[in-house]
């Protein structure tokens, strides 16, 4: 089966027709094209839209970003629209770094190696993690536990299961039924990373990675991989004599399907990742200002203590900022957003969404009693380099944009703000 990879933006179009290639257009197969559209069925039915079929020869995507594997194969790579023209390697380590950041996963940047992945799709970047840290956990050795084992033999060795004896036929009294103990590395988590590691000696492409997969497997070869994924992972403990294991578990969650935002369901020839940019973002900003906070305050996300009114004496429409600072009494409502705010554009109110001023409006008369700052954070780009003026909501309550610099991991503010960050360094 030919392999034909293609790149593109969130919300590019798709087509099969002949278009020039392009971040924003691109083409594909017809048999990948129906496929996306039966694919956006099963999506539907979780709440969320990853095509927008515009007619019977255009798909749109929405905002998810990461790589599709179709069984025709097709790999569809869709990275982040940040600035007016990205360069894929850099939205790539853009979309790892937010990745890593975003599901708290261990990355460790190694140097040029790394770096030069970033010219192959996520997928190579996610198995060389997940190599990386069980290469690390091999060499620190696999943990071993006694096992219970009951056989038939025809010597005797450790136990002698009397009951069973008593029961063997006259033609077999020269055999014995054994009870003893190996010690063995038959353990959940030891299965799990055997069958993560099968399913990359299978995908990866990369050469290095293609390499290093199967010397961990040589080493791994007398575990047999796991039957039982979901249990297998319920068992996995989180002791102290399995500390070691812990760097390695999240990768291989990702690369089983466990720990995913959004699945894809039904057979593909690799391994798909796909996360809502959104959702990325708000959690990368969230972790971020977290370690930026003075000393004596706090950061809480999606709270959900509030509601936006009461009906037939209960409460309705619940309230759920995405970052919510507080120190003291004093509070801060923040929300992110995964838009591009164009500061010269004054005419049409820095594309600004309307409906997002009534969200903070809202956030404002509910969490902070209709005063206060409040904060909208937009990524920083060529066009959004620094803060907009205070929008006034009334003299009491202000509503402030800022940019995120995705680059530096800073929130760019004036400085007569009374939020509580550190300056950065």
């Amino acid at each position: 089966m030919r392999q034909t990879r293609i790149t593109v933006r969130e919300h590019a179009r798709l087509t099969t027709s002949e278009v020039t290639a392009s971040a924003d257009e691109a083409q594909i197969s017809s048999s990948a094209f129906d496929w996306l559209c039966k694919l956006q069925a099963g999506f539907t039915r979780q709440g969320a839209r990853l095509i927008e079929i515009e007619n019977r020869r255009w798909l749109r995507l929405d905002n998810y970003v990461g790589i599709i594997h179709t069984p025709c194969g097709t790999d569809i790579e869709i990275l982040p629209r940040h600035q007016a023209q990205d360069d894929p390697a850099r939205s790539r380590a853009l979309l790892c770094k937010m990745i890593a950041s975003a599901l708290n996963l261990p990355w460790r940047e190694t140097g040029a190696a790394d770096l030069a992945l970033f010219r192959f799709p996520l997928t190579e970047w996610v198995m060389r993690q997940f190599l990386l840290a069980l290469d690390r956990l091999l060499k620190r050795g696999l943990r071993f536990d006694y096992q219970q084992v009951e056989e038939e033999q025809p010597y005797l060795r450790g136990q002698l299961d009397q009951a069973r004896q008593a029961r063997q036929p006259p033609g077999k009294g020269h055999r014995f039924h054994l009870r003893h103990a190996l010690f063995l590395p038959d353990r959940p988590e030891n299965r799990l990373l055997r069958l993560a590691l099968d399913k990359v000696c299978r995908q990866a492409k990369e050469a290095d990675n293609w390499r290093l997969a199967h010397e961990l497997r040589t080493m791994m070869q007398e575990i047999a991989p796991s039957r039982q994924v979901q249990l297998d992972f319920s068992r996995w403990r989180d002791d102290r004599l399995l500390a070691h294991y812990q760097p390695v578990r999240p990768w291989c969650e990702l690369i089983l399907g466990e720990h995913m935002p959004l699945a894809i369901q039904g057979a593909t020839q690799g391994i798909s990742l796909l996360f809502p940019m959104e959702r990325l973002f708000e959690q990368h900003v969230a972790k971020q200002l977290k370690n930026q906070l003075e000393s004596d305050a706090s950061l809480r996300t999606q709270v959900a203590s509030h509601t936006f009114c009461r009906h037939d004496g209960s409460h309705i429409f619940r309230l759920k900022p995405d970052l919510l600072i507080e120190r003291g009494k004093e509070k801060w409502v923040l929300d992110t957003k995964w838009k591009r705010v164009d500061a010269s554009a004054r005419k049409t109110k820095y594309d600004l969404s309307q409906q997002d001023f009534y969200q903070m409006f809202a956030y404002g008369q509910t969490w902070q009693a209709g005063r206060g700052e409040m904060v909208l954070i937009y990524p920083q780009t060529d066009i959004f380099p620094a803060p907009l003026k205070p929008f006034l909501f009334n003299d009491a309550l202000t509503l402030h944009v800022w940019p995120f610099d995705l680059d530096r991991d800073e929130l760019l503010r004036p400085d007569d703000h009374t939020l509580p960050l550190i300056a950065p360094a």
